[in-house]
């Protein structure tokens, strides 16, 4: 296998999570009796520009499909930072009637719903048509497509061009980045701003967030990569943020390298010397992650089965890939889960692939009042914990595995 960005031969492996099914590919009663695909789940470090990334077995024309089940509408503090990123847009910017947002990856318009309430013309890049019907229903224009330089050239043959691109977690999902970039410089106007925002490399390594490594996640990236890949399509970084969501990530600003209209954020420099402090461009940093996932498996594992033994019923909240990664890695079937709630109508009623949990809806959890409730996607833990509360009416409490394994009474 080749790097996806500098066609360096990869050897190093960064984490081997063995086989599993697309974490999205969820089931439905009747095929639960089929024979499931799975697809290999080993991370490759390449130790000349130092992106952490997958190979593509599962395509991605196959996972963004017409049955994709991510509504990004169906949490509350996503909205609440969407909302936000909008008023720091339009106050730092300057963005009005006459400008043009484009976001790619716009899912259900849960964030281009907010610059159109604003009077700012939008237009959203999104593969999965479902999702973009939803976004439509909101008043949100949607191209249904994935965005590279071919769409590029297509918009901007019709006079489309961006004073705004942005992309919230898509540059992680694209397995040709290098062509996803070049299309940015063509759609993006002489003055205009990319912004984009993807889980962060580092926090990944340090927190031992191996959860949200899945198919769909093709690259996993440092600011370091990422500043070479912009600046070889003639994009230059000029501001960065380290962001608390989906715990940890940066949100980038590039613009033309010709664009003399914005002045370069000492906080570019400042994260750089930061990653080069902790060691990502050496190899020596991305050692012994294995050995970091595999202690999350044990302790969960032994957690689970402690549990069983004593005669206790765990359920599970967050039916999110994050979580179908844990447990197929972990080999945790639901013998030891009984369920997993999620608010979003799209997957209940349905099962995990791999491990047959049942997803269900939340009256089901007050039905039924399990000893304990695993939240798997960790990074929306206190926004669920206030969220379920009630369970400790009963005596339930909490549990987080990633870091590592904690009990939340």
């Amino acid at each position: 296998m080749q790097c996806r960005f500098c066609k360096t031969e990869l050897n190093n492996v960064f984490i081997d999570l063995v086989n599993s099914p697309a974490s999205n590919s969820f089931l439905t009663a009747s095929q639960l009796n089929e024979p499931e695909t799975f697809y290999p789940l080993k991370v490759y470090t390449c130790h000349n520009c130092f992106l952490v990334q997958v190979d593509e077995y599962k395509k991605s024309d196959a996972i963004f499909d017409s049955n994709y089940v991510y509504f990004s509408s169906y949490s509350t503090s996503w909205l609440q930072h969407a909302k936000e990123y909008t008023d720091l847009m339009v106050s730092r910017f300057g963005y009005n009637e006459n400008s043009l947002v484009i976001e790619v990856a716009s899912n259900d318009g849960y964030l281009l719903q907010y610059f159109k309430q604003k009077n700012i013309p939008v237009l959203g890049i999104e593969p999965t048509a479902n999702t973009a019907e939803a976004a439509k229903e909101k008043g949100v224009d949607s191209v249904v497509d994935f965005f590279g330089l071919r769409l590029a050239n297509e918009l901007v043959a019709k006079n489309i061009k961006a004073d705004l691109l942005l992309g919230n977690n898509v540059l992680a999902h694209v397995p040709d980045i290098v062509d996803f970039v070049a299309g940015i410089r063509i759609i993006l106007k002489e003055t205009g701003v990319v912004t984009m925002e993807f889980p962060h490399l580092m926090q990944l390594v340090d927190n031992n967030q191996f959860d949200t490594i899945y198919h769909e996640h093709f690259s996993y990236l440092s600011f370091h990569t990422v500043k070479q890949i912009f600046a070889s399509k003639g994009l230059e970084m000029f501001d960065v943020e380290e962001i608390p969501t989906h715990g940890g990530s940066l949100r980038i600003y590039a613009k033309h390298k010709n664009d003399t209209t914005k002045e370069i954020s000492e906080n570019v420099a400042a994260l750089l010397a930061k990653e080069t402090k902790k060691g990502l461009a050496g190899l020596s940093y991305y050692d012994h992650f294995q050995d970091k996932a595999l202690k999350v498996k044990l302790d969960l594992t032994d957690f689970l089965i402690q549990q069983k033994r004593a005669g206790k019923k765990v359920a599970a909240y967050g039916a999110a890939a994050k979580g179908n990664t844990m447990l197929n890695y972990c080999g945790i079937k639901n013998d030891l889960i009984s369920f997993v709630v999620d608010a979003n109508p799209h997957k209940q009623n349905k099962f995990l692939p791999a491990s047959h949990i049942p997803v269900v809806n939340e009256q089901y959890l007050k039905d039924t009042q399990p000893d304990f409730v695993v939240i798997f996607p960790w990074n929306l833990k206190d926004e669920i914990t206030k969220q379920l509360s009630y369970i400790k009416d009963w005596g339930g409490k909490f549990v987080v595995a990633v870091p590592n394994l904690q009990i939340i009474a």
